[in-house]
């Protein structure tokens, strides 16, 4: 377990608009107001910088490796700033010709700790509702992401990432004790499954989850509106805080302890899962280091 037992996790829910700088002003304003109200950790949605819409995500993309990202370095000078560790959501990354939907993990020196390219890409085709190809723009990222920071071990999923509980067992198994989805679930996607993906990734794997959405915009022309929402999710399933679907910014508390509480025969809804588990019949295989081994 590290050091800091207790600490405040600041949701960022920030509208977005075609204007890249005034995206990346306004999320520095949110992210500074955020620190000064006590908060250690930072999350921000998923694709805060420019709209929404694989037709025009190309002219947004940036060069994280480059060094040539507005986005990332506000990122890292706010974090030195504030001493506070942000999980910048995701922007659109070019790379090697490629282009990822990427998170980046930036540490209270504003050094970049981990970056995270989205999995698993979303497609969906509802008739008469939404039809929607994320593949059709982005290359999926090949790594599973788990970080080690200033206020504990975390994993990285990004919105569908969500969808794949192995993927939330693997963190789990990598000792993360948090797990953060930058999202921008849809209407319909998030009227049906935002709430119960989240409770089930916390519950199942006994630790906490964080989500961060865009703000919903009522009066968006663009096929995909976000579901909003954000929330902060305790190892019991409990809603530690919430956002509505507006322009938000909601601050909850993570206390480390409930994940041995939970865990271990240390209260009465206690879930000693590990133990209980059939390692005869199944087991999650860790592809990564089964490799390196």
């Amino acid at each position: 377990m590290p050091q800091v037992a207790q600490y405040k996790v600041a949701l960022c829910q920030l509208p977005v608009s075609p204007d890249k700088h005034g995206n990346i002003a306004r999320a520095r304003a949110r992210i500074e107001a955020a620190a000064t109200a006590g908060a250690k950790l930072v999350v921000l949605p998923e694709v805060w910088s420019c709209p929404y819409a694989m037709e025009t995500m190309p002219s947004y993309a940036e060069d994280i490796d480059g060094g040539r990202s507005p986005s990332v370095s506000m990122l890292s000078e706010v974090a030195a700033a504030s001493k506070i560790t942000i999980v910048g959501g995701s922007v659109p990354e070019v790379a090697s010709g490629q282009l990822f939907n990427t998170c980046c993990v930036v540490g209270p020196d504003g050094e970049i700790k981990a970056k995270h390219r989205k999995l698993h890409l979303f497609g969906i085709d509802i008739p008469g509702d939404i039809n929607f190809r994320e593949s059709d723009t982005f290359t999926a990222g090949q790594e599973p992401t788990v970080v080690d920071t200033d206020v504990g071990r975390i994993g990285i999923g990004i919105c569908h990432d969500i969808r794949f509980p192995e993927l939330a067992m693997l963190y789990r198994s990598r000792g993360a004790h948090l797990i953060c989805y930058p999202s921008a679930f849809n209407m319909s996607t998030g009227q049906l499954l935002w709430d119960l993906m989240q409770k089930s990734r916390a519950v199942d794997n006994q630790l906490f989850v964080a989500t961060c959405s865009p703000a919903r915009d009522p009066n968006s022309q663009s096929d995909f509106v976000a579901w909003g929402h954000s929330s902060l999710i305790g190892p019991f399933g409990e809603v530690l805080a919430a956002a509505g679907h507006e322009d938000a910014t909601v601050i909850g508390e993570i206390d480390l302890s409930l994940i041995r509480a939970v865990r271990e025969n240390l209260c009465r809804e206690n879930l000693p899962l590990e133990t209980q588990g059939r390692g005869d019949l199944y087991r999650l295989i860790d592809v990564q280091r089964e490799c390196s081994s």
